[in-house]
């Protein structure tokens, strides 16, 4: 799952591998667009409500650019032929702005617009195992291989397995053993033969994801020309915004992890190509994760950009059967080819040919696009609860949302959310364990849902109704209750939980843990979870973890703006002078360079009219603590009541608070 739960969520060809194969001549790279275009139209035939098409914007700023962009889209359309895909097309700057409004305007001169493939890739392959039981095949979740077996002839004849789940050793007997473990390739290799080279070289792929504010429901954004000539994508997904990839050598690991350094490189690149007007905020980083793409290693490349994006296919000597490399896109093509050259090395016997091409996977044989409708109308479900369930499970949605308890609402009737801001329901919980093999709460959180991915808070606050239900449908213990928040918090670690949380904001963490409100009121069932399960965080609090929050300010700061706003509005017409406010904060900030002072209020004050309005001063405020320690600015508020003499009653605070980005 390090790869295929990981991925950029595209089903797609590859617009820059064709601008390579035809700027440098390399069939082998048409090829390998070619095959991807024909499996593109595969996952949308096979997967319908998992699969859809997506229209991808290439913003062009300078005129010479329109007649290669429109060539480069117009050959991948003649490329990929007939597949029901819309044609590209080219939008005037007007149009483009229209479509993609948080675009930067500055000597933008149009954009180019061509359509690709998007998926949701988990929930893909939970599809794809579960079809492949509907047709007689048996599978193991959670089952590691730790050695193989081999005859008298050193041929491969079987394997010894482990179940992760319950530390259980059995042998399997084999007449043939496939590797197709992505990323743990050369491991499996090595166990058949310890002195095998290498063949895979991992990268690593760092996405992540932001509000859906972010970019338009409807249309993704591809930059060409990054800083350093990746390319990155920004795209819809799930009701958010997926930023990536990142394309750097990396070490196999089961969960990576991405770094700062990663993350702050995709906000640079997504600051450069939106409106000023939306503020890339490290705090705006809902999720962030690591995948490794199964590079297969070219010994002449030097760097992880000249590794072949195709697969290829070895047979060792005992019979090992390896396929390497590839991308999800080619997945089928991948197994087709993978299963022929199994036949003809095992000897198998055959009764026809590959269908995979032509059949459906579970869930699609019954989809529509508004049987979600009749999900609303029959079950009393919310319109997006419906949709989700559709677009999700296909036609097993009708046996999720049997499963849904009533709300005890007038309406919607049946659905308990397992997150307020996600249309994920606990009727889920309950299917994934008993249909699709979940058995732990990130099976559930991460791969049958996609919470971890879409916003990492949102999954640790869901963490105990997840267990909650869980223990109740697989009879866990305690000890294994207490297993499981610990194994999802280190997962969550590896999709952007902070590792150094910063301290929650007065208040909340006794919010969440359950203390007292001020009507002496408890919410006793956060409370009553964590502290049983005697679950702590960094600052001793019974919350699990904390968060980079996404106000810039809290709630104590604006109070406290507000009061100092008021006494520095003299004649409280609602402005207060420029110049005043200048020289008032230059003489408490020496710390702050005076032309970045200055340049920060020339920011705010448009009209150069010298008088400044409450938002034009948090707008200074907050570039102020953009540029200042955090300790120089949360001592803002202590002198500028000293200098004025000001006294709200209020004790001064002098230690760091919450707030703002990273």
């Amino acid at each position: 799952m390090c790869t295929s739960s990981r991925s950029t969520k595209l089903v797609h060809g590859g617009v820059r591998y064709l601008e390579k194969a035809v700027r440098e001549l390399d069939i082998g790279q048409y090829r390998l667009v070619k095959e991807a275009l024909n499996e593109r139209a595969n996952f949308l035939t096979i997967a319908p409500y998992l699969s859809y098409q997506l229209p991808i914007m290439l913003p062009i700023y300078k005129w010479w650019q329109v007649p290669y962009y429109w060539a480069g889209s117009k050959a991948y359309d003649l490329l990929a032929g007939h597949q029901g895909m819309e044609s590209s097309y080219f939008l005037t700057k007007g149009k483009a702005l229209e479509a993609f409004p948080m675009l930067k305007n500055d000597k933008l001169v149009g954009a180019m617009v061509y359509y690709d493939g998007q998926h949701n890739d988990s929930r893909m392959n939970v599809a794809l195992g579960l079809t492949a039981v509907q047709y007689g095949a048996v599978i193991a979740n959670h089952v590691e291989v730790i050695e193989l077996h081999k005859d008298d002839n050193k041929k491969l004849c079987g394997a010894r397995l482990r179940d992760n789940m319950t530390g259980k050793e059995f042998n399997v007997k084999a007449k043939g053993i496939i590797n197709a473990t992505g990323p743990f390739t050369d491991g499996i290799r090595q166990l058949d033969d310890p002195s095998v080279q290498t063949i895979v070289s991992p990268s690593a792929g760092v996405h992540i994801i932001l509000p859906n504010y972010y970019s338009p429901g409807t249309m993704g954004l591809l930059d060409p020309a990054t800083s350093d000539g990746r390319v990155i994508f920004f795209l819809p997904w799930q009701g958010n915004t997926i930023a990536g990839t990142t394309d750097s050598a990396t070490r196999v690991t089961q969960n990576p992890l991405p770094t700062e350094e990663e993350i702050d490189w995709i906000l640079g690149e997504v600051k450069n190509y939106l409106n000023p007007d939306v503020k890339v905020r490290r705090g705006d980083v809902l999720a962030a994760w690591s995948g490794i793409r199964p590079l297969v290693r070219d010994p002449a490349a030097k760097s992880t950009e000249g590794l072949v994006r195709n697969h290829m296919i070895n047979v060792s000597e005992s019979g090992l059967l390896t396929i390497a490399g590839g991308k999800w896109t080619t997945y089928r093509a991948m197994a087709e080819e993978t299963i022929d050259e199994a036949v003809k090395e095992f000897k198998l016997e055959t009764t026809r040919g590959c269908t995979t091409d032509r059949v459906k996977l579970i869930g699609s044989h019954g989809y529509s696009n508004t049987m979600f409708i009749r999900l609303i109308q029959q079950f009393g479900l919310e319109t997006e609860i419906a949709r989700h369930l559709s677009n999700s499970y296909g036609d097993r949605a009708w046996a999720v949302a049997s499963l849904a308890q009533s709300t005890g609402k007038r309406w919607p009737v049946f659905g308990r959310r397992i997150s307020p801001q996600y249309p994920y329901i606990e009727a889920e919980i309950r299917y994934a364990v008993r249909r699709e093999y979940a058995c732990t709460a990130v099976d559930v959180l991460a791969r049958r849902t996609r919470l971890a991915f879409l916003n990492v808070h949102a999954a640790l606050e869901s963490l105990p109704r997840v267990i909650e239900i869980m223990a109740e449908e697989l009879k866990w213990d305690k000890a294994r209750q207490e297993k499981e928040v610990e194994d999802a918090k280190n997962f969550l670690k590896t999709m952007g939980l902070p590792h150094d949380p910063i301290a929650y904001p007065t208040g909340v963490a006794d919010a969440v843990a359950g203390a007292p409100t001020a009507e002496g009121e408890s919410k006793a069932e956060p409370k009553s979870f964590w502290s049983r399960l005697g679950s702590k965080s960094s600052n001793g609090s019974s919350v699990p973890d904390t968060f980079y929050s996404r106000a810039q300010f809290n709630p104590e700061e604006l109070a406290e703006f507000h009061k100092v706003f008021g006494a520095l509005d003299h004649d409280g017409d609602g402005h207060i002078n420029g110049q005043d406010l200048e020289e008032v904060l230059s003489h408490l900030l020496m710390e702050i360079d005076a032309d970045v002072l200055k340049n920060i209020i020339d920011e705010v004050d448009l009209d150069k009219s010298g008088a400044i309005e409450f938002n034009e001063f948090l707008e200074v405020m907050g570039g102020l603590k953009e540029h200042a320690s955090r300790s120089a600015f949360s001592k803002i508020i202590v002198k500028v009541e000293s200098e004025r003499n000001i006294d709200y009653g209020i004790k001064a605070k002098t230690t760091d608070r919450s707030g703002g980005g990273a």
